[in-house]
C-alpha cells in the first residue's frame, strides 16, 4: 500500500490529525470498494452482508428492523430497504410478531445461512490479505480506534 500522500497526490497535510482523518476516510473508501468486489458475485452488498451477520448472531431468534438498525456498522443505511431486498432474495423472512401486530419479526432463512457459510472462506481470505499487520499491531490498532471513538 502506498502512503496517503502518494495515493491522493498531496505533498503535505496541515497537521498530523488532519492527515489521520484523511487517511481514515481514504482507507474506509478503499475497504468498501474491495468489499463490494468481494460480495458482488454473491449478489449482495456489504450492508446486506452486515444485516445477514446480525441475523445469524440471533441464533434463530427473530429481531425487529429497528434493532437491526441499531446494530448496523453504517448507521446511515436504510435497514428497512435492506431487509426488503434480502427478503426478495429469499435470504431472510419477515413475520408479524405474535405479541404485537404492529411489529415485524425478521429472521434469517436456511438460504441466508448457507450464503454466509459459502462466503466465510472468502471473507477470511480477504481479511488476511487486507490486514497485513502483526497480531500485536492489530490488537494495538483496534485499541487505538476504540480510544479514538472515545
Amino acid at each position: 500500500m502506498v502512503s496517503i500522500e502518494k495515493a491522493i497526490q498531496q505533498k503535505e497535510f496541515k497537521d498530523p490529525k488532519n492527515k489521520l482523518i484523511v487517511n481514515l476516510l481514504y482507507t474506509h473508501s478503499y475497504l468498501v470498494t474491495q468489499q463490494n468486489s468481494l460480495f458482488k458475485p454473491y449478489g449482495i452488498s456489504p450492508e446486506q452482508y452486515n444485516v445477514l451477520r446480525i441475523l445469524k448472531g440471533q441464533k434463530g431468534k427473530p429481531i425487529t428492523v429497528s434493532s437491526i438498525q441499531e446494530r448496523m456498522l453504517n448507521k446511515m443505511s436504510n435497514a428497512s430497504r435492506l431487509v426488503e431486498k434480502l427478503k426478495i432474495k429469499g435470504l431472510l423472512k419477515r413475520e408479524e410478531c405474535p405479541t404485537d401486530r404492529r411489529q415485524v419479526d425478521i429472521s434469517i432463512t436456511e438460504e441466508g445461512l448457507e450464503l454466509l457459510e459459502d462466503l466465510q472462506i472468502q471473507v477470511d481470505k480477504f481479511n488476511k490479505n487486507f490486514v497485513s499487520l502483526s497480531d500485536e499491531d492489530v490488537t494495538k490498532l483496534n485499541q487505538l480506534l476504540d480510544d479514538l471513538r472515545g
